[in-house]
């Protein structure tokens, strides 16, 4: 019966489907289309020495006072810390999907201002390091030639030029790592 509608009335249905595909066209348009969407949260690692002391004085002098510190910032998800023998503190921040990592960096920064003077002597000379991390290894791709035709050579050459250039384009630090065998050498 609705098709027996549109048959006898064609200027009626080429019209309804022009105003259908505008409105398709005009929805894509004008769709969020993110090329790399945010599926890490952002971190920010604070870092600080404390030479000569032990990880348990480390622990209670250095990295304690800058987790109570830390804990009232916005947008905070959790955070690990870690201190060494070696008289290391690192804490490591993780923010929720969308925050902007500079504007974390700076509450952080601004956050543990206020209790630098309550560190020991030797944290302050070196200072307190506040730095965007880029987190664990997310990803690890493996490119081959199943045919066998192509070399390793033209494998990176593909890489490089294809896979790392459209990946370091991505805002908000990527680290990239690759290695190949049988790289090309020149000699003099």
């Amino acid at each position: 019966m609705l098709s027996k509608f549109f048959i006898q009335r064609p200027i009626f249905a080429n019209v309804l489907a022009i105003i259908v595909m505008a409105f398709g066209i005009f929805s894509v348009m004008n769709l969020p289309v993110e090329r790399y969407p945010d599926i890490a949260p952002p971190k920010i690692t604070v870092s600080a020495n404390y030479s000569g002391a032990d990880a348990q004085t480390v622990e209670q002098s250095v990295t304690q006072i800058l987790e109570q510190q830390i804990q009232g910032i916005d947008h905070l998800l959790y955070f690990s810390s870690s201190s060494d023998s070696s008289g290391r503190s690192r804490i490591t921040i993780s923010f929720d999907n969308g925050t902007n990592p500079d504007t974390a960096q700076v509450q952080v920064q601004n956050s543990i201002s206020g209790v630098i003077r309550r560190l020991p002597d030797e944290v302050q000379r070196q200072g307190v390091t506040v730095s965007k991390s880029l987190g664990d290894t997310f990803m690890v791709i493996g490119l081959y030639d199943s045919t066998g035709k192509t070399g390793n050579i033209e494998l990176s050459d593909y890489l490089t030029t294809h896979v790392v250039d459209n990946l370091n384009r991505i805002e908000g630090g990527v680290k990239l790592m690759y290695l190949v065998h049988n790289m090309p050498c020149v000699s003099g």
